[in-house]
């Protein structure tokens, strides 16, 4: 099995809320105890509904949200990091290794510069480069490999299409040559034909500069065109891992044949019924005892509310957090 470029052991983001009607401390922890290995070179898919901890986990590995617990190892060819404690120029160092593909093409760029500026913006800021014309031929270099037009560099993002604006928002993170990239619903906010052609760009820059790519999405039709390996949250927790397809073939967790059944289907014959969860997630700063799940799971038990479940190693590779999962699996 390839080597892990990151590796999350028991992390936890929690954020003190001070005085609530939870009493005066209450803490709301983000994520806790989450741990999972990314290998270097794969297109690791982390799924789960809104709320669930997703985006803080990516965050977290970046270094742009607060560590609180645990630790995060980055290990590529040239360094080793122990991402909590990165400061200064360490921590500057990193950003040039590991870097983040924003959700919304129209928010991320500003509109006050040119696409030269702003794919060149990294390189200036990092001081990667040391004149004006070793700046413009990485961006162009950078803008051939995104398909975007050079004549458009002098453009500002007011005129390019959303499709376009994500390229540009695309070549602004690889402009620095990083080894792992977040890419953060990097396709939810446009159109399904445009989502393919970026999805396509993607898969095609990770096998020709070698990137790791940890994918964070929603949309499970999409983890499962484009990932190796997904992990799948739930109010702050890892509850299942596989790839990709062992898991869509044979869920283990009830959370994730939940998920699972409410893709819908282009074949209008298909006997395929939604399982509907009943309530809403609970709140991270007042999660329940016992298994987080339990209180929508459809198969919980007297165990599941009071005994937190492990983390299981299964066939094929992947691990699941369920006391009964081995019962509950459809024949």
């Amino acid at each position: 099995m390839t080597a892990p470029l990151v590796q999350v052991r028991a992390l936890g983001v929690h954020y003190p809320l001070g005085r609530t009607v939870l009493g005066r401390g209450a803490v709301l922890k983000a994520l806790d105890n989450v741990s999972l290995d990314i290998p270097k070179g794969s297109f690791f898919g982390l799924v789960g509904e809104s709320g669930s901890g997703k985006t803080t986990l990516g965050r977290a590995i970046l270094k742009a949200a607060p560590i609180s617990t645990g630790e995060i190892r980055f290990d590529d060819e040239e360094v080793s990091h122990d991402v909590a404690r990165l400061r200064g120029r360490a921590l500057k160092d990193y950003r040039k290794r590991a870097q983040l593909i924003f959700q919304d093409p129209y928010a991320a760029l500003s509109p006050r510069m040119t696409v030269r500026d702003i794919i060149a913006e990294p390189l200036e800021v990092m001081g990667l480069t040391s004149s004006r014309m070793e700046t413009d031929a990485r961006v162009r270099d950078i803008a051939r490999k995104c398909r975007l037009n050079l004549e458009h560099l002098r453009r500002y993002p007011h005129a390019f299409s959303g499709g376009q604006r994500q390229r540009i928002s695309i070549a602004r993170a690889l402009v620095s040559t990083p080894s792992f990239v977040v890419a953060d619903e990097s396709v939810a906010a446009l159109d399904v034909s445009i989502q393919a052609d970026i999805l396509n760009l993607l898969k095609s820059l990770q096998r020709d500069l070698d990137l790791t790519f940890l994918f964070i999405s929603h949309d499970l039709s999409v983890v499962a065109h484009t990932c190796d390996q997904v992990a799948v949250m739930y109010l702050g927790q890892i509850v299942e891992q596989a790839p990709v397809a062992d898991l869509f073939a044979r869920p283990r967790h009830p959370y994730t044949r939940a998920l699972l059944s409410a893709i819908p289907s282009l074949d209008p014959d298909a006997a395929r019924t939604a399982q509907r969860l009943t309530g809403d997630i609970p709140s991270p700063a007042d999660p329940p005892s016992g298994c987080r799940f339990h209180t929508r799971c459809p198969v919980a038990r007297d165990r599941c509310k009071t005994e937190e479940p492990k983390m299981e190693d299964v066939s094929g590779g992947g691990t699941v957090a369920c006391h009964f999962w081995k019962e509950t699996l459809p024949a």
